[in-house]
């Protein structure tokens, strides 16, 4: 069964949008990638392997970031290999840093609004900011804040309140939750379900991978820059050897 045929979780056809295809790149004369492949898949496509794998270098060459020495990457019908990173977020991809990439001594409001900054209707962006807070309730009183006086989570809140403003339909997160609490953990796993639950398919690469277990739909899993692993996650509960060696779970 191919990706495009198999089943998405609400019984409809899984139809990725991102598609990467055997891409090889590194930096400079060293290659990190040898023909890596993946898929966003509908719900939550996760990417894990040990440190040294690929994986921010994956999301880096699909973002357009990284420049693809071979293979390609296309966004429905669009071909993005040769595009800029601002070229690919033009084309509805969006990527969201690791450390959520606010601007501190803007308000959350500020911060929030910049989600929008390729919209020339206002209006629109009005909506957008509507939709955001009904999905993070606890920022509508918090507008007027500076983003720095906020806490971590709600600052990740913001984070993907503004990605969803830019009205995006891939997401790609690369290891959101580096660095914080067990707490928060939950909280970004818990924003990230949120996504998909306004139509977004979200590539993430995790280091926690309990936590993103939680959620995934798809799994791949790198190791020295090939993909090991390609399946939907209730297949890695029949992979034992493959969790143990790749992720280094028990």
């Amino acid at each position: 069964m191919t990706a495009a045929e198999s089943p998405a979780t609400d019984g409809q056809v899984d139809r990725p949008r991102l598609v990467g295809r055997d891409i090889v790149t590194g930096y400079g004369s060293s290659e990190i990638l040898h023909g890596v492949s993946v898929e966003s898949h509908d719900g939550v496509t996760c990417i894990f392997g040990p440190n040294g794998s690929g994986k921010s270098t994956l999301i880096k060459a699909l973002n357009g970031m990284v420049p693809v020495w071979s293979g390609a990457v296309t966004y429905g019908e669009t071909d993005l290999t040769a595009m800029g990173p601002n070229e690919v977020v033009a084309s509805g991809i969006i990527t969201l840093p690791q450390d959520g990439g606010l601007f501190p001594n803007l308000t959350v409001r500020e911060n929030l609004r910049l989600g929008g900054y390729t919209v020339s209707d206002k209006s629109v962006v009005d909506e957008r900011l509507e939709a955001a807070l009904a999905a993070f309730p606890d920022l509508r009183d918090k507008l007027s804040s500076k983003a720095r006086a906020l806490s971590g989570g709600q600052q990740m809140m913001v984070s993907f309140g503004r990605a969803m403003i830019s009205d995006s339909d891939v997401f790609l997160l690369d290891e959101p939750s580096a660095g914080l609490s067990p707490t928060l953990v939950d909280d970004v796993i818990d924003q990230v379900r949120t996504l998909v639950d306004h139509g977004a398919q979200v590539v993430l690469v995790e280091q926690n991978v309990r936590a993103a277990l939680r959620i995934a739909d798809h799994v791949y899993i790198l190791a020295q820059g090939k993909t090991q692993f390609d399946g939907p996650a209730t297949a890695l509960s029949e992979e034992d050897e493959l969790i143990e060696l790749y992720l280094g779970l028990e």
